[in-house]
């Protein structure tokens, strides 16, 4: 029988069940992953108190060392490389250099390996033994440093020498090896206490960050939405298109499906009687008379005299002068107003039945205007235009 909780479903269960599964999952790859930095911190803690080297790490090898020179650690499989683009390295530092991912073997651009051998790390200088000859870097001429983050190479640059070159050590040497190179930087300027303290400080650091145990999930926690494949953000995006949806509907109206309107012409009044005539929507005394005719010519003429039922389109009619806004002056079909347009000097001759003219209006040899007192002359222009009547109010236009 199915497991329920005190609501009854079994749903709840497989949810707490599978998110207690993947909390522990994540929580145990976070605990490796942070085990795995501690181990590595401690482990270097312990190599800068203990590595102090001794001369008898140089016996048997091919390099004469001085009276006070101890050897702290021999790298073999090295290669000596060179860069050949000139450049300016960044200066040595003490700074213990954060974890890093896995080296590639790929150099490079514009570094190449000229030389094989075995790398040697002494308190006063870093040699490569190869088989073309040797080569040195004093710390005491050392002017740059630089360790690659994705290629095991450790770059040098020295006062005496203007070509930058360096090491390329095996991925799985490289750590230690930079580690140990900045231990004996450290001993050749007197500052190994700084290296210690700061790995101190990263360990501190360090164990702060410490993952902590997840909450365990209950089924009382579960919730309907993660029914749903995607949780909050499927059911936000439904949602949303629930609203949408039947606002983009709204707007569509239907479309005609031959694209345009079928304008026709009208159809005359003997093919529209003899139509109803076939049909029989005649009065009674026409149809009893057409009945008279044989049957299949009926409703032969009813066929031919079918009419379409398409969409009569009908045609705007322009708008007359009267139509056009007059600004005030009487409705005139010449288009005459105070609106705006040219002055008329030759009216049409029906003006006065439409407009109030003066006495005299004939005889007038300016342009229309409009007097004082509502009247109209044709002496527009002259001085003595509407003396009579209030003088000249407005000009008529057209």
């Amino acid at each position: 029988m199915a497991r329920t909780d005190s609501t009854g479903s079994t749903w709840r269960y497989r949810w707490a069940r599978r998110q207690n599964e993947r909390r522990r999952r994540l929580f145990r790859s976070d605990e490796e992953s942070w085990r795995r930095r501690d181990d590595e911190l401690r482990r270097l803690r312990t190599l800068a108190e203990q590595c102090h080297g001794s001369a008898a790490a140089g016996d048997g090898l091919p390099l004469q060392l001085a009276g006070d020179e101890i050897v702290l650690r021999v790298v073999p499989a090295a290669q000596l490389v060179e860069v050949r683009h000139s450049a300016v390295l960044p200066a040595p530092e003490l700074a213990v250099g954060p974890q890093t991912g896995r080296l590639r073997h790929r150099l490079p651009d514009g570094v190449r390996v000229t030389d094989a051998g075995m790398a040697v790390i002494t308190n006063r200088r870093l040699v490569l033994l190869g088989g073309r000859g040797r080569r040195d870097w004093a710390y005491g001429r050392m002017s740059g440093l630089a360790h690659d983050p994705q290629v095991p190479v450790t770059l040098i640059q020295v006062l005496d020498r203007r070509r930058i070159s360096g090491v390329l050590l095996p991925a799985e040497a490289a750590a230690e090896f930079r580690f140990v190179l900045t231990l004996a930087f450290a001993d050749a300027i007197e500052q190994r206490d700084v290296v210690i303290a700061q790995l101190d400080e990263l360990a501190a650091e360090h164990a702060k960050s410490r993952p902590c145990r997840p909450g365990i999930a209950t089924p009382g926690q579960a919730r309907l939405l993660t029914l749903i494949p995607g949780g909050r953000r499927t059911a936000m995006v439904a949602a949303g298109l629930a609203v949408a949806v039947p606002l983009v509907l709204a707007n569509v109206g239907p479309s005609d499906s031959t694209g345009r309107e079928t304008a026709v012409a009208a159809v005359p009044a003997t093919a529209v009687t003899a139509a109803k005539a076939a049909t029989g929507n005649l009065p009674q005394a026409s149809a009893m008379g057409a009945s008279h005719g044989p049957v299949t010519s009926t409703s032969k003429a009813s066929k031919a005299l079918e009419v379409p039922r398409t969409i009569v389109a009908a045609t705007p009619q322009p708008a007359g002068p009267t139509d056009e806004p007059r600004c005030g002056a009487p409705t005139n079909p010449f288009g005459y107003g105070f609106c705006g347009g040219d002055k008329i000097r030759e009216p049409a001759s029906e003006v006065c039945d439409h407009f109030d003219c003066v006495p005299g209006f004939w005889e007038g040899r300016g342009y229309l205007v409009e007097c004082a007192n509502g009247k109209v002359s044709l002496a527009g222009g002259s001085p003595r235009a509407c003396g009579r009547h209030g003088g000249v109010r407005r000009i008529v236009l057209a």
